[in-house]
């Protein structure tokens, strides 16, 4: 896939907003704390972390429980 302007009306578009900036971010001020908002990252990543080991776990026990009440039946060879 390219990129970049194909035909006439893309380089015209491209050439009229060249120069114009659309986000000046030094300009704004943040409405959230970064401080914050990554320790909130970090507690859902943490979460996330701690259910799957937990799934995990359960996978093991449930198996585990499974494979000890299965019961076996004899074949017709044996």
């Amino acid at each position: 896939m390219a990129v970049g302007a194909r035909d006439y009306i893309d380089k015209l578009l491209v050439k009229k907003y060249a120069d114009e900036k659309v986000d000046n971010h030094d300009a704004m001020e943040s409405m959230v704390d970064p401080k914050k908002m990554l320790e909130a990252m970090n507690d859902v990543a943490v979460v996330q972390r701690n259910m799957f080991t937990l799934s995990q776990k359960l996978v093991g026990v449930c198996y585990a429980v499974n494979a000890k009440a299965a019961r076996y039946k004899r074949g017709m060879n044996g």
